[in-house]
């Protein structure tokens, strides 16, 4: 497994799925324009070696372009890590004598929690009088409201439990001191400063990573169900436990990370975030968020700034999406061992649609998995779900298409959940985070929901079958 960010380039480069910009590219607006090309185009991951304005560093974009990079990444199929992530589920104990009972079991995930280490290469240079103009922050439209840090990993700690956050929430740079953190009130970074306020404390310590290994990267945005410790699910990915040093605000970091911003987030301090070009398609209008307060700088001496850029699908973050689609499957296999496989279409925003296929034994069993999946972290936010029957390939639409058209009387077989939470940046609702979702039975149907028995289908007989397979070349065609 790759220790850090540069390994894994330099792997990607081996395998020619890396290309060097020499020429000097702007931060502003440029460079998010060329990697959307080549994300758009299926392309290689980009290393950007001249900055304007910025002599030291290097950018890179496009990391997990596409399924043969997290094969890279990851080295090992992703519904492996799945299985082994489940075990981890399998064991989690409920009381304490199923701790006692359990001890063998977890010990066994004890080389995948985090190692400190003493120092490391992101401590080479301390900034103690920090500015974001520092940072080559990306603008990556032309009405976007200012620098964004797009793929900041930002790490937490929540103060009843002692879990670490590692997540994916973009960061508006207000000025040389301040910045906006995008947290949705679902997510978990927020939760955990809901906690502060509880506690009453006013400021939360935080430690935004930029450029960190593969497997703490892909932590940032899987839906790892909580109270799992984010560290240790990067650990879990990574097959070892993820060197870190523990910050002066008490928060353990990636040693090898490229940039770590220590600072603190004001519980009461809101400002307007946005409007930002999200992966929508559309810009994001502004909304309050909490503020965060840069404090310290660490970094390398020759840091690399790493990027994504979000837009019309299918870029960067749709892959993302597949990824976390395969690792995730056996868990929710677990939970509802009816389905057979999920679907979740690059175009349909990730959290836009979900194509689910299962083995349907009882009146209403399509309408259950809808309900059991959207009580999940994972397909809470997922507007959209339709169930089809084991035998339809949901990587197909023309079958699932097909599946619509001819199971489907849309009084009987569509479910609207009104008024409930959705994503915030989800343009569609007039109320940022609420709206509604819809489910469609896509299935065969019953006798008890279809009043008589289903239609036979159409399908030719095993003797006719035989004799034009044995005449074929007979035909001529």
């Amino acid at each position: 497994m790759h220790k850090d960010l540069r390994e894994y380039i330099l792997a990607l480069e081996e395998r020619g799925l890396l290309k060097r910009v020499k020429v000097e590219v702007d931060p502003d607006l440029e460079i998010a324009e060329i990697l959307r090309r080549q994300m758009y185009r299926g392309g290689e991951a980009v290393l950007f070696e001249r900055i304007k304005g910025y002599e030291r560093w290097r950018i890179v974009g496009n990391i997990f372009g596409g399924m043969k990079f997290f094969e890279v990444a990851f080295d090992q199929p992703l519904e492996k890590i799945g299985e082994r992530l489940l075990r981890l589920v399998e064991v989690m104990p409920s009381s304490f004598l199923e701790k006692l009972r359990m001890i063998g079991e977890i010990a066994s995930f004890s080389s995948m929690l985090p190692k400190t280490v003493g120092k490391g290469p992101v401590e080479e240079v301390v900034v103690e009088n920090p500015s974001f103009n520092m940072i080559p922050a990306l603008r990556t439209w032309p009405k976007d409201a200012g620098r964004y840090l797009t793929f900041p990993l930002v790490f937490s700690v929540d103060p009843k439990t002692g879990v670490h956050d590692i997540g994916v929430y973009r960061v508006q740079i207000i000025d040389d001191k301040r910045a906006v953190m995008h947290w949705q009130i679902h997510k978990r970074g927020s939760m955990f400063l809901d906690h502060y306020r509880e506690l009453g404390e006013k400021e939360m310590p935080v430690a935004i990573v930029i450029g960190a290994d593969p497997a703490t990267t892909f932590t940032g945005v899987a839906p790892v169900p909580y109270p799992i410790d984010k560290l240790l699910f990067a650990g879990i990915l990574a097959g070892k436990g993820i060197e870190v040093i523990k910050t002066e605000n008490d928060i353990m970091v990636p040693a090898r990370a490229e940039v770590v911003l220590l600072g603190k987030v004001n519980a009461g301090e809101l400002v307007p975030e946005g409007p930002f070009g999200d992966h929508w398609g559309y810009y994001t209008p502004p909304d309050l968020f909490p503020v965060f307060h840069l404090e310290k700088i660490m970094m390398r001496e020759d840091p690399i700034y790493h990027a994504t850029v979000v837009g019309k699908p299918a870029l960067e973050d749709a892959w993302l999406g597949k990824a976390v689609e395969r690792m995730f499957l056996p868990i929710i296999r677990m939970i509802l061992p009816e389905v057979v496989d999920i679907n979740l279409p690059p175009h349909g925003l990730f959290q836009g649609m979900a194509i689910v296929s299962i083995k349907k034994r009882f009146p209403g069993h399509a309408k259950k998995v809808m309900m059991g999946l959207w009580g999940l972290d994972q397909f809470s936010l997922t507007r959209i779900i339709i169930v089809v029957d084991h035998d339809v390939n949901v990587n197909d639409m023309n079958e699932v298409i097909y599946a619509i058209s001819s199971t489907v009387d849309p009084q009987r077989d569509v479910v609207i959940i009104p008024r409930t939470h959705v994503d915030q940046i989800d343009h569609t609702t007039p109320i940022p985070g609420y709206g509604s979702k819809m489910g469609i039975d896509a299935t065969r149907k019953l006798r008890e929901e279809y009043g008589g028995d289903w239609p036979e289908e159409v399908s030719v007989d095993e003797r006719t079958k035989e004799l034009v397979d044995r005449r074929w070349r007979e035909y001529g065609l």
